[in-house]
């Protein structure tokens, strides 16, 4: 792997990189940091946790003029949660080499973006819908921007925002560079890039063993009924320092995190109807470990990366292969092991094998608890034979015992007494 000084960064942000020990760039940053730099368009086809963010942000970054007073980048992203984690990273390398950025989001007081905008910020990040709203107020203008990245395209097109990027890519500069972030490459987010990008370069990275390489996949047999006890067994076996449980529906999230938190557990919900104040507050409690177990809906799939997380457990089963990769990818990061637990009725194996085809590899059952689930049924086999043993023998005794028994060992002990009156009573 070659270092950031090789790749020609810039000595104030390797020096920022080196003092949150990032030295060596990953595959993806390796491939496109050269790419963006050289001002084409650019494709970049690369699963979740393999470091696209610093990928944009690092060439983009060196190439703001920071002395002039206009907005000269733009990231579009389809959720809140990877806004705020992108504008982080871009914050804390800003204080390097001046460069400002802003993000801005649905759920937050636009008139304070405005006032914020004022500032004049160099890179601006931010989920679709509200950096349309702020063009319609004309509190933003992209005339003078000629970078935009589009990040997690594909999930942008899964939520339907396709047509809100090509409205914003159309308020552009005309000399635009495109950056198209992608994990896969449907033919929605092919048209874009044919419609509106040329002389494109194209990177794709192969990525599923850096993925998925430190993270230990398990496959638990499940009813529907026995789901929550299982979990509740699993967290109890494995004590992990963070878990994720993954759930396909809010109303799903709600019902699992009120029957952990009434069990005893540190368990919160994460999803789309909760304020934006409310999330934070969850995400700021689970980085901090004051929350044990986040469970949450796909929102949390992708964009986070959370310090720590050590177990994933996907309650519900992923839609495909994609799904699976995100939700797992919480997990076993930056260099860590981690586990990944999915729970499967007899009726999901189809669907568990069209995954084990996307990732092209087996996810073994949990031998532990198959172990476990025997040992348990055959304690049970030996507690009802007992149970009829000891049944058989109390019939047996009830027997032996009749009053009209007059063996030794009986309990009247050989003596009859009304046999004995009978005789007394014929003798006198």
């Amino acid at each position: 792997m070659k270092t950031f000084e090789e790749l020609n960064v810039s000595g104030e942000l390797c020096q920022v990189l080196n003092g949150i020990g990032i030295r060596e760039a990953t595959p993806v940053q390796e491939e496109a940091i050269p790419a963006v730099r050289n001002g084409r368009d650019t494709i970049v086809q690369a699963q979740t946790g393999t470091g696209k963010t610093l990928a944009f942000l690092l060439p983009v970054m060196d190439k703001i003029k920071v002395q002039a007073d206009n907005i000269q980048a733009l990231v579009v992203t389809p959720t809140r949660e990877l806004t705020l984690q992108i504008a982080k990273v871009a914050a804390q390398l800003g204080k390097a080499n001046g460069v400002r950025s802003l993000a801005i989001y649905g759920g937050q007081d636009i008139e304070r973006q405005k006032h914020k905008l004022g500032r004049e910020p160099h890179i601006i990040i931010g989920t679709p819908g509200r950096i349309l709203d702020h063009l319609r107020r004309r509190t933003l203008n992209f005339g003078a921007t000629n970078r935009i990245i589009l990040d997690e395209a594909d999930e942008m097109l899964r939520r339907g925002f396709i047509e809100d990027v090509e409205t914003i890519l159309g308020t552009m500069a005309r000399d635009r560079q495109i950056m198209l972030f992608s994990a896969t490459m449907p033919d929605r987010i092919k048209a874009l890039a044919h419609r509106y990008m040329f002389n494109t370069q194209h990177i794709n990275i192969k990525s599923e063993n850096i993925t998925l390489d430190n993270i230990k996949q398990l496959v638990e047999d499940t009813t529907e009924e026995s789901k929550l006890d299982k979990l509740c067994e699993l967290i109890n076996r494995y004590s992990p320092y963070l878990a994720m449980v993954f759930c396909s529906t809010r109303s799903r999230v709600s019902g699992v995190a009120m029957q952990l938190a009434r069990r005893g557990y540190m368990a919160d919900e994460l999803h789309g109807e909760l304020t934006q104040l409310q999330r934070t507050n969850v995400l700021k409690k689970f980085r901090e470990a004051k929350l044990q177990i986040l469970v949450t809906t796909d929102i949390a799939a992708r964009g986070l990366d959370i310090e720590g997380v050590t177990h994933v457990f996907n309650y519900d089963i992923p839609r495909d292969t994609e799904g699976y990769i995100h939700r797992i990818g919480r997990t076993g990061r930056a260099g860590q092991e981690g586990m990944a637990i999915t729970f499967v009725n007899a009726r999901q194996y189809t669907q568990l094998r069209r995954i084990e085809a996307g990732i092209k590899g087996h996810i073994q059952k949990d031998l532990s608890s198959k172990s476990l689930a025997s040992r348990l049924k055959r304690k049970k086999r030996e507690e009802e034979a007992a149970e009829k043993r000891r049944k058989e023998d109390a019939k047996q005794a009830k027997l032996a015992k009749s009053r009209y028994a007059n063996r030794k060992g009986a309990e009247h002990k050989g003596r009859n007494d009304r046999s004995r009156r009978q005789r007394d009573k014929r003798h006198r």
